[in-house]
């Protein structure tokens, strides 16, 4: 049902058009809403913030027509105003369509041209809300689902595409907020996340400004995945990048944590592809194997402040990083130790 707010001064005119539309009314078509002049208009949008389509005078007392126009973008920025007024000088014609009305009606009004005016003008707010919600729900799937997914949901081998998997060359680095979980113990939810989350938007834009992208969050840690030319020292300079930003964050009011980061990074072979029960339509677009594996058990045994590579990434940017050599670790699932060295800068 479309809902129209109807702003004149003339108290004739709302039982004139309560006539004339009965029908659109009775069948629930259209919805109409009255005001009497600018002002009460915005009142009666904070209440009908749905209003598809706003028809209104010029001339009325308080606040005319032309000076509303120029406040309901930002009371309602989605309806479409058109303005009904004896005044149909090239002058306010003009005026009123500089200020945003969508069409422009003379009086003494054809109902027959009005109705089709309603018409036109519901249908394009109609469609703007439409596009809208479209566009908001593809930014939100856009979180949830990997790029290289959205761009097959189009194509005719998206099903056949959608359990397709490659090996791939590339750097995985496991990024983790150290001693996060202790904060849980002692702040309400509310704070862990919104702090959580604060932490997670300023690291973001540095794995992305190196080309790399967010797999997946898992609690208070990122996966990020880089791949192309120079992959390994892209993902390093992105943590170095890290762990600057968060070093130098101020204590939080009230909070007695200042955060660091803990983060390994592998590098190789991994096999890229949708990971999930295709049943239960779950699927998570990802990277695994040994080398992702890796990855995160060098995260392991990291310490606060520490990047931490293997010797054969130590080997690979060595002329362009700073790395201190830290011994020999044994990882999980691997049956010989590991050298591993940390990145300094």
């Amino acid at each position: 049902m479309a809902k129209i707010l109807v702003v004149d001064d003339e108290v004739d005119l709302e039982t004139l058009i309560k006539q004339k539309f009965r029908q659109k009314i009775r069948e629930k078509e259209y919805e109409f809403v009255f005001a009497v002049n600018g002002v009460d208009a915005l009142e009666k949008l904070k209440e009908h913030s749905d209003a598809d389509v706003i028809l209104s005078d010029i001339n009325m007392p308080v606040m005319d027509g032309l000076t509303l126009l120029t406040k309901l973008k930002e009371a309602n920025s989605f309806a479409k105003a058109v303005v009904v007024s004896a005044y149909g000088d090239m002058d306010n014609i003009r005026t009123a369509m500089n200020r945003g009305a969508f069409d422009f009606i003379t009086k003494p009004v054809n109902f027959e041209d009005l109705e089709l005016t309603l018409k036109k003008t519901i249908d394009y707010a109609t469609q703007v809300r439409k596009t809208i919600q479209a566009v908001k729900e593809n930014n939100i799937l856009k979180m949830y689902v990997d790029e290289t997914v959205l761009n097959f949901m189009d194509s005719r081998e998206f099903e056949s595409s959608l359990m397709a998997n490659e090996t791939v060359e590339g750097t995985v680095a496991f990024i983790d907020i150290c001693g996060f979980t202790k904060i849980s113990e002692h702040e309400s939810p509310d704070t862990v996340v919104k702090l959580l989350n604060k932490y997670f938007d300023l690291m973001v834009p540095e794995i992305i400004s190196q080309g790399g992208y967010v797999d997946k969050f898992m609690g208070d840690a990122i996966m990020a995945v880089f791949r192309g030319d120079f992959h390994l020292d892209r993902a390093v300079e992105a943590s170095l990048a890290l762990r600057k930003k968060i070093d130098e964050l101020p204590e939080q009011d009230g909070i007695a944590y200042l955060p660091k980061l803990a983060i390994g990074i592998n590098s190789g072979e991994m096999i890229s592809g949708n990971i999930g029960s295709a049943s239960l339509k779950r699927l998570d677009y990802t990277v695994i194997g040994d080398m992702v594996n890796t990855a995160q058990r060098l995260q392991s045994a990291a310490e606060p402040g520490q990047i931490i590579i293997s010797e054969a990434a130590f080997e690979k940017v060595k002329e362009s990083f700073s790395c201190s050599k830290m011994g020999e670790v044994k990882l999980k699932n691997k049956a010989n130790p590991l050298t591993i060295y940390n990145v300094v800068n």
